[in-house]
């Protein structure tokens, strides 16, 4: 038992030595770090606990150094892979020679550290200790109460640390928002046995898919298919696409005045504009995926998870057919993300991968280090600005997307980024008054983004898509704000929750006169469709279940991921149908009770068959007529710059990007900014360990 405990101890310092010198685990507070200092000595007490159910001396002693042996090299193994991808090593990983080929030959030896031979000389000093007698070998037979009361107080340890996780991070296993936060919550082996569980489960599930699976989903979208508007079909062809994914940012904020003066003047006047494409009755249809289930309705037009995030869970091994490919593959389009946060966060440095994005540029491309970020990631305006070096060295016509954060919960601003002429409400809930501040901001940095378009001209050759992702203010604080959208708080129920997941979506085409504000309704899964009809892509071939919002067939039953859902007429809640002109229970006669009925049947089968297509990865048996299945190894985030760079080298005359036809004159100077970072020395010089931007605490 007391080289039980010195093993069990021994391991414990070293995990934490990996915590601490090699992963970047983002450990705030001194909550969290008791919980990190918890986590190692369940999972470490259970492990090593096994070879206690052996009571014989010949079979205990080796049994327990193989275990540590084979427990450090999954800890080491781990500390190498974080080092060169900033991620976690997975059991498909793990199993896929390919990746791990990637990822540690080669390279291993650059991604040794000095300190590393921490990792293993306890184990060599244990073998040396007992093979010279200084441990000595106890040959009395163990009771065999012993294992079980050992695993007994593993399984008590674990119960704690996870019940601690779950404070700190509800819905910590089901909503899993990063591998960082498994590995930080409840340690290494945690996290590899809850990824293991994971991967039989998929596993079992796409074991069991059939080829008339898939039929039966073909069926479903090719009969939903809605055809292009022969108006609107081309008119963004060739043109470059700007994504601008607004963060928690609610339609309601659009055209709202606190103290006489406007949130968002500048989105209002791209929304009233005779250029742009606008929807006020678009909802966001968000589960528990947040930010990564809209990026994946947007992408592919098909649904997140009912429990959990596609990308986070599925991501890694999935087949799709998303945007960055069908463009790439119809126009020739360079894809890229810009984003201020870690890449591992929702998985999206390998979901990207499997969707087709040629660059991913997170937060390990940018300063990111003190006043520059908020908790969540790089500050817009700086996002904005310095991901301009990035920009003008890629190819066009280019398919690109910016992801905000700091109109993000809890909506906190540094005092210097609060505009003076701006006054937010004073409602007493910090929540909701902050939540128009951030909101103001984020306004500010597209304003700023937009000047630099129009003077680079890349404005007039884009199609700029603008979106809001999710709400912002969740329904607990819905009463709080209900005043500020001239609304009684005494008076407020649920069909005011639902109205309120309305977020923008515009289409913004400059040079054209044809824009206006549609009344449609439509949501995010709807998206994917509508763009690539306008850019003159037709959307028939691939799986998609949204429809084109421009087309005379678009179906205008919104789906929620909880199976509630909204239409022109009705919206459904936990069952209760609310007729949308009183916003009272509707009274319906026998003929609209079928057609409801028939609504409800539509949305359980669109929503199931979606989440059929996603688990069981059917989109592996059908390829569309010229389209080509993403390769993820054919990408590699790293070095982003150098490889946009060497292309335009290799391109010559031929290169198209916008660095290229300016003569090689850097755009960097021509983008303003009145961000008080730009200028001045960061007032941390450590960088920033930037956090989850999706769980609400």
């Amino acid at each position: 038992m007391g080289l039980f405990w010195l093993l069990v101890t021994l391991f414990w310092i070293k995990t934490l030595v990996a915590y601490f010198a090699d992963f970047q685990l983002g450990i705030t507070g001194g909550f969290e770090m008791f919980i990190a200092l918890l986590n190692p000595l369940a999972t470490t007490v259970l492990i090593f606990g096994i070879a206690l159910y052996f009571k014989r001396s010949r079979i205990f002693y080796p049994l327990i150094i193989i275990l540590d042996i084979l427990n450090t090299l999954l800890l080491y193994l781990n500390v190498i892979y974080f080092r060169e991808f900033t991620d976690f090593m997975t059991i498909s990983t793990m199993t896929g020679y390919s990746k791990v080929n990637q990822g540690l030959s080669g390279s291993s030896l650059a991604l040794t550290n000095g300190h590393d031979f921490i990792y293993w000389i306890d184990i060599v000093m244990v073998v040396i200790l007992i093979a010279i007698r200084v441990i000595k070998i106890d040959n009395r037979p163990l009771r065999p109460r012993v294992g079980f009361t050992i695993t007994s107080v593993g399984v008590l340890l674990f119960a704690f640390n996870l019940t601690l996780g779950e404070m700190d991070r509800p819905q910590l296993i089901t909503r899993t928002f990063d591998r960082t936060y498994i590995v930080k919550y409840l340690g290494i082996d945690a996290f590899t046995g809850y990824d293991a569980a994971k991967s039989q489960h998929t596993k079992d599930l796409r074991a069991m898919a059939t080829k008339s699976e898939l039929k039966t989903v073909l069926k479903f979208t090719r009969n939903h298919y809605a055809p292009a508007n022969p108006k609107i079909k081309g008119i963004g062809k060739g043109r470059n696409v700007i994504v601008i994914h607004l963060e928690s940012f609610q339609q309601f904020l659009i055209d709202k005045k606190i103290n006489g003066k406007e949130v968002t003047p500048f989105l209002n006047k791209i929304y009233h504009s005779k250029s742009t494409f606008s929807f006020d009755n678009f909802f966001h249809q968000v589960g528990q995926g947040k930010t990564s289930d809209a990026e994946n309705m947007l992408e592919t037009s098909t649904y997140g998870l009912p429990q959990g995030s596609l990308f986070a869970q599925l991501g890694s091994d999935n087949t799709f057919q998303a945007a960055p490919a069908i463009l790439k593959q119809n126009g020739n389009y360079t894809s890229a993300v810009f984003h201020g946060n870690v890449a591992s966060f929702w998985n999206r440095n390998n979901t990207y991968k499997n969707m087709g994005y040629q660059y991913f540029f997170d937060a390990s491309y940018y300063d990111v280090s003190g006043d520059k970020s908020t908790g969540y990631g790089l500050k817009d305006k700086l996002l904005f600005r310095d991901s301009v070096k990035y920009l003008q060295n890629l190819q066009q016509p280019f398919y690109v997307k910016y992801i905000t954060v700091t109109n993000h919960f809890p909506y906190t601003l540094d005092s210097e980024d609060n505009d003076d002429n701006f006054k937010s409400t004073n409602t007493g809930d910090s929540i909701v008054d902050n939540y128009f501040k951030t909101a103001h901001y984020l306004d500010q940095s597209i304003k700023e983004f937009y000047a630099y378009l129009k003077k680079t001209g890349l404005l007039k050759k884009s199609v700029i898509m603008i979106y809001g992702d999710h709400y912002g203010i969740s329904d607990s604080e819905n009463q709080n704000l209900a005043k500020v959208v001239s609304k009684d708080p005494s008076n407020w129920d649920d069909f005011d929750n639902a109205q309120m997941q309305r977020v923008p979506f515009m289409l913004n085409i400059p040079g054209t006169k044809k824009g206006y504000i549609s009344h449609k309704y439509g949501g995010e899964i709807d998206v994917l469709p509508t763009l690539l009809h306008v850019l003159g892509v037709n959307s028939k071939p691939f799986v998609q279940f949204g429809t084109d919002l421009f087309s005379s067939k678009h179906d205008q039953v919104v789906a929620f991921r909880n199976r509630d859902w909204v239409d022109p007429e009705y919206t459904s809640i936990s069952g209760t149908i609310y007729d949308n002109k009183t916003g009272k229970p509707a009274k319906l006669n026998k003929a609209q009770i079928k057609k409801i009925q028939k609504i409800k049947d539509k949305v359980a089968l669109e929503l199931s068959l979606s989440d059929t297509l996603n688990e069981q990865n059917l989109l592996r048996f059908y390829k569309p007529k010229g389209f080509k299945t993403v390769d993820a190894s054919d990408y590699n985030y790293a070095n982003g710059l150098q490889k946009a760079q060497k292309i335009e080298k290799l391109l010559g005359k031929k290169s198209t990007s916008l660095l290229s036809k300016r003569h090689d004159k850097s755009t960097v100077d021509l983008y303003k900014t009145d961000a008080p970072e730009v200028g001045h020395k960061s007032t941390d010089s450590n960088r920033l360990k930037v956090t989850n931007p999706d769980a609400n605490k």
